[in-house]
């Protein structure tokens, strides 16, 4: 895996909505060849700078023409080999991806506590959150990708994704897809229509994130018009996405996986 750093500055139709328990069981081939363990990086770790901060984010471009882009946020421990992985996979299905880094260079947090505050420093302190959001975007379309862009994570970076539809971060914006992640909106904060769809996966037996949870912002997005998908996924723990892990739930995971294809292909 190939590593190299740039430096920037920090720059300042509707479809029904759905709740699904449960849907057809569709594996895509990208999926099937990932999850066994016989990954290799495909992209590349590559360093920036925000204000004088150092970042490291991964590059993957697009397997041929690029049919737009992808942001990836990462969860509560930092880009790793998990988000590498998922952005190699949307980049062969033919999409720039790009993994941003909100946490920066070097700060992979490994022990629960760790992962906490970081997350923490970011909930408390939005304008940064969202302002490290925007950067990454920006450095990766200085490095060629395509302006349309989908954003999409993970846990922590599902609530990033939210945070950035609810407050316009993405100019040219097709879309938002967050798995298992945090769903509630802040103090302060609320819904409007962000013109461009929001898929949301979410496991029926995620102790962190309640149906309650669901059920209201599914209502605050009815209230604000927007269009989006809830798929709720029976049986399925936080977390249920992530290879080689004990909440790993390949079933809820190739439903998931099969949803936010059809979002990239609706989106581009």
């Amino acid at each position: 895996m190939k590593t190299r750093t740039t430096k920037m500055r920090l720059p300042t139709t509707v479809l029904p909505a759905t709740m699904l328990a449960a849907g057809l069981v569709f594996q895509t081939p990208t999926l099937a060849d990932n999850h066994g363990g016989t990954w290799e990086p495909s992209g590349e770790d590559i360093g920036y700078q925000v204000d004088g901060e150092s970042f490291e984010g991964y590059l993957a471009p697009a397997d041929g023409e690029s049919r737009g882009t992808v942001l990836v946020i990462h969860d509560w421990d930092g880009i790793d080999d998990y988000e590498r992985q998922r952005a190699d996979m949307i980049a062969a299905m033919g999409f720039d991806a790009f993994a941003v880094d909100l946490y920066g260079e070097g700060n992979r947090p490994q022990e629960t506590g760790a992962k906490k505050a970081e997350t923490e420093r970011l909930y408390k302190d939005r304008e940064r959150m969202q302002s490290l959001t925007r950067a990454g975007l920006e450095f990766a379309r200085e490095q060629g990708v395509a302006e349309e862009t989908v954003v999409m994570g993970y846990c922590f970076g599902g609530a990033v994704v939210l945070e950035a539809a609810r407050n316009g971060l993405v100019d040219q914006a097709a879309g938002f897809a967050t798995f298992h992640g945090g769903l509630g909106t802040p103090e302060g904060q609320s819904w409007s229509d962000p013109g461009a769809p929001i898929l949301i996966a979410h496991g029926a037996a995620d102790s962190m994130i309640s149906m309650n949870d669901v059920a209201t912002l599914s209502g605050e997005l009815e209230d604000a018009g927007a269009t989006y998908t809830i798929e709720v996924y029976s049986g399925a723990p936080h977390a249920f996405t992530v290879f080689g892990t004990g909440a790993y739930q390949e079933r809820a995971d190739e439903q998931s996986w099969a949803a936010f294809t059809e979002l990239l292909d609706q989106a581009f």
